[in-house]
């Protein structure tokens, strides 16, 4: 983690780390989150609505990938270079990413589950619907965070800067956009689920 921030810190990357550090307050928040927990109905709400204002910065790192080109991969003749500190670095971010981002999702779900124990809703499609709605969202948040550059500090310090620009981001390009990068969640978020509750068989179920 060391190593990784000293080669966040240095241009032409600086701006990752204030990125990497948004995006792990959703992560953290998620770990306060499960079925029954916190107790109080007032301080889930609120911890939940704190974590889906933060949650588009998780995903969102996947758009910083785009910045890879700042390392200028290609030489004179065409081919990727083999420069280590190149590969270093990408190596650095890819991990930085993809680490963000599966943890984030592992989060999601946690999430949903908790939203839908708390509303006593126990159908399975329920919370896929929640999982889609949210992943949703997200995308629209992302868009928010890449091309009008409002964070989500933003949202909370000044408020009525974040409407108006809002209201007139809606085009054909801005619902396409937001469509492509919700599907790119569900298939993380399902592959993912689909690793994990894939089970050996047991000797005891070939029986059976």
């Amino acid at each position: 983690m060391a190593l990784l921030y000293l080669y966040l810190k240095t241009p032409p990357f600086n701006f990752l780390v204030l990125n990497t550090f948004l995006a792990y307050i959703p992560i953290e928040l998620s770990f306060h989150i499960s079925i029954g927990k916190p107790k109080n109905a007032l301080l889930f709400w609120l911890i939940t609505l704190t974590w889906l204002l933060f949650y588009p910065n998780t995903p969102y790192l996947l758009t910083d990938l785009f910045h890879l080109s700042l390392l200028e991969p290609y030489g004179t003749n065409g081919l990727l270079r083999l420069d280590n500190i190149m590969w270093l670095k990408f190596s650095l971010l890819l991990i930085s990413t993809l680490f963000s981002t599966l943890l984030g999702l592992w989060g999601l779900e946690r999430v949903a589950k908790a939203i839908s124990e708390r509303l006593r809703i126990h159908h399975t499609i329920f919370k896929h619907i929640l999982i889609i709605g949210l992943s949703f969202v997200t995308s629209i948040g992302i868009f928010i965070g890449r091309f009008l550059r409002i964070h989500t500090i933003y949202l909370i310090l000044t408020p009525e800067l974040f409407i108006r620009p809002l209201l007139n981001m809606w085009s054909k390009n801005a619902l396409i956009f937001i469509g492509l990068l919700t599907i790119i969640q569900l298939v993380f978020f399902y592959t993912l689920k689909l690793i994990i509750n894939s089970q050996p068989v047991s000797k005891k179920t070939i029986e059976k």
